[in-house]
């Protein structure tokens, strides 16, 4: 058994997501000996290299950090062995950790995952449980081995996903409670306390790609929305209308009202029913699209006129009111 305060720690992570974790071990004064994140990126539209969250939090704090290209190499090995550490903690790091890697530290390798295990192994696990419509998500402290999220588990804290639930929404709550999760197994770090997964239960949220933000109209509304609402934040939904590209944000499924269908009813044939992809009513309270089931009520969007940012369906409406006709159509 070991306490916080005994364990000389390592840190491996990127985004905002490993940055609150990072916060969270500094705030409870753990001693960080090295900060280990991805190589500086390009970012904005100078395409400028920037640091990752995590490396810009350890600058201010004085931690030495490392940026390797790679892991598979002896040469990575060495340096992580030279910070004689007792645990490397690992939380959104986006670089998989070789055998060589997880050997070195005395302890071994930690990580933070954002769902519950064995659900959800893999690169997108929040994305995916609001793709999916799961009611609940959560976190695991595991240790990790050689497989993709299959290491045992020291504690898991779980989450509801409120309907409407946007993936930034469900990623900052799933960070704070990581970092507490995280701060509550090492205030007492048993290295033998971990609980073998059932691999039986397993599923996999496999990496984000540019098809996932393609929306299909002739899916259910539901589905759709979920799918906004999951991506809202790492790889947005988009569709055009008659060819103009439109960001869609946040939504969520509206069974259409006989009132609606009625106010809209030159969009709609004889059965109240349009085209899937077809804009069926617009007003102050009401962007609605009509979907293979029901209906999708759009509620923030971002165009590439103006200013290019977010807006909230009213300010859609107002501005930009030769975009969302009734009647137009979306790409699918």
């Amino acid at each position: 058994m070991y306490s916080l305060s005994e364990l000389r720690i390592g840190f491996a992570g990127t985004p905002e997501f490993a940055a609150a974790i990072l916060a969270a071990l500094l705030d409870a004064q753990a001693n960080i000996a090295v900060v280990y994140s991805q190589p500086d990126r390009p970012a904005g539209r100078g395409r400028k290299l920037a640091p990752s969250p995590v490396k810009r939090l350890a600058q201010q704090h004085g931690i030495a950090i490392e940026q390797p290209a790679k892991l598979r190499n002896a040469q990575a090995a060495d340096t992580l062995a030279s910070y004689q550490l007792d645990l490397l903690v690992v939380a959104a790091y986006g670089l998989i950790l070789p055998q060589a890697i997880l050997d070195t530290p005395e302890l071994g390798c930690v990580n933070v995952h954002a769902s519950l295990l064995p659900r959800w192994r893999g690169a997108a696990p929040i994305e995916r449980a609001i793709m999916a419509g799961d009611s609940h998500s959560g976190v695991c402290i595991m240790q990790m081995d050689a497989g993709l999220d299959t290491g045992a588990v020291f504690a898991g804290a779980s989450v509801n996903i409120a309907p409407n639930t946007t993936g930034k929404e469900l990623h900052d709550t799933l960070a704070t409670t990581g970092a507490q999760a995280l701060l509550g197994v090492l205030r007492d770090f048993d290295p033998a306390a971990a609980t073998p997964q059932d691999d039986t239960h397993a599923t996999y949220a496999d990496k984000l790609t540019q098809a996932d933000a393609q929306i299909d109209w002739s899916q259910p509304a539901q589905q759709i929305a979920q799918q906004i609402n999951a991506l809202n934040d790492r790889l947005p939904a988009r569709t055009a209308i008659d060819g103009e590209p439109v960001v869609m944000l946040r939504g969520s499924a509206q069974t259409a009202s006989a009132e609606l269908a009625a106010t809209y009813s030159e969009v709609l044939d004889t059965g109240g029913q349009a085209a899937p992809g077809t804009l069926v009513a617009r007003n102050k309270k009401h962007l609605a699209i009509a979907c293979g089931q029901d209906w999708l009520q759009l509620t923030e969007v971002q165009l590439r006129r103006g200013k290019g940012r977010p807006m909230p369906r009213a300010a859609a409406l107002n501005g930009y009111p030769d975009v969302f006709m009734l009647g137009k159509c979306c790409a699918t």
